[in-house]
């Protein structure tokens, strides 16, 4: 019982923690556009560490991106710490000035993302590979254009509607 309580204090103390909005004060003057940024070879860092702040997995991305005028492919290959590998397909299309609709395989639906400045918010669910199988969780994805080359992620995972951890992530344009 105690476990029970205590699972639910630390869930309801992570609903309660702050997050980003589009409508947050710009720190730059930057304009963040994803089919410039994801256009040709990208490379990202990251790790992923869960709600108590525990390191669970790092990895490296290699990217390569393709822009026709309306889809953005992004062929995303995932190198985790262990030397476990994953590719993930994303096919983005613009749907206005500065949104977004985007599918890859194990997303349900479509996820959805709104550029505003130098910053963009994506939102999905999908099932993620586990060594036992699929995890269902939803991302609220967080993109700053901090230069030219560079953008910083962070995506907020959840499980179920509680907060399980993020992903921290930087990308650099080569």
């Amino acid at each position: 019982m105690l476990r029970i309580f205590l699972v639910l204090a630390i869930g309801l103390v992570a609903a309660c923690t702050g997050k980003p909005q589009l409508e947050d004060a710009q720190l730059s003057e930057r304009k963040l556009n994803l089919e410039e940024f994801f256009d040709g070879q990208v490379l990202a860092y990251g790790q992923f560490q869960d709600v108590f702040g525990t390191v669970r997995r790092r990895f490296d991305v290699e990217i390569n991106g393709t822009w026709d005028g309306q889809t953005l492919t992004l062929v995303e290959d995932f190198i985790y710490e262990d030397a476990s590998t994953e590719q993930r397909v994303w096919t983005l299309v613009k749907t206005g000035e500065d949104t977004w609709s985007g599918t890859a395989p194990g997303v349900i639906g479509e996820a959805t993302g709104e550029e505003r400045g130098d910053t963009f918010n994506w939102q999905y669910q999908i099932d993620l590979p586990v060594p036992d199988g699929t995890l269902r969780v939803t991302f609220d994805d967080w993109m700053w254009l901090l230069n030219e080359d560079r953008l910083l992620n962070r995506a907020y995972m959840k499980r179920a509607g509680i907060d399980i951890g993020d992903v921290i992530i930087t990308f650099e344009k080569q």
